[in-house]
């Protein structure tokens, strides 16, 4: 069996950061997936699952509702190592084209007050496993050191 893409990144170099993991083509469509490491991988404490799941939620709900990327946004979710987040876009799209979106959800989630969206029983089958204040951590964590001045090694994954 070959091995997938992500498992030849070393995982020992990655820092956080925004990195294009894959392109796939789909008819006449190019999407892209993209890595949002929130934590160094073998290096930083994983994250936490409420937190995770809240950002699950809140990414998704920016995302489809975005003017601009609702229309572009594939999917949204965590990574099973939980150190970040994969985000997939119908473009052929570099990190530096996502940046400015990441920023935006960033800058919302981080000023959202209220209920979490979907955290009722009816709209998620884990709902009492989410957490606003620490997934508020950990954005505040991923923009101080990918989104608020990425590093050129913050964008393109390690060789």
């Amino acid at each position: 069996m070959n091995r997938i893409a992500s498992f030849n990144v070393d995982h020992l170099k990655l820092q956080t950061g925004v990195y294009v993991s894959r392109r796939d083509q789909f008819g006449d469509t190019i999407i892209t997936t993209f890595d949002l490491r929130f934590t160094r991988p073998n290096v930083e404490p994983v994250m936490d699952t409420p937190g995770i799941h809240t950002i699950e939620h809140m990414g998704a709900t920016f995302l489809r509702n975005h003017p601009e990327w609702s229309k572009k946004t594939v999917y949204f979710g965590p990574m099973g190592c939980r150190t970040g987040f994969y985000v997939i876009f119908a473009g052929d799209l570099s990190s530096e084209d996502i940046l400015p979106v990441l920023r935006e959800f960033v800058d919302w989630a981080l000023a959202y007050e209220g209920d979490i969206p979907g955290y009722s029983p009816v709209e998620c089958g884990n709902y009492l496993d989410n957490n606003l204040n620490l997934a508020k951590i950990y954005l505040r964590k991923y923009k101080k050191e990918v989104l608020d001045a990425p590093k050129p090694e913050q964008l393109v994954y390690p060789q």
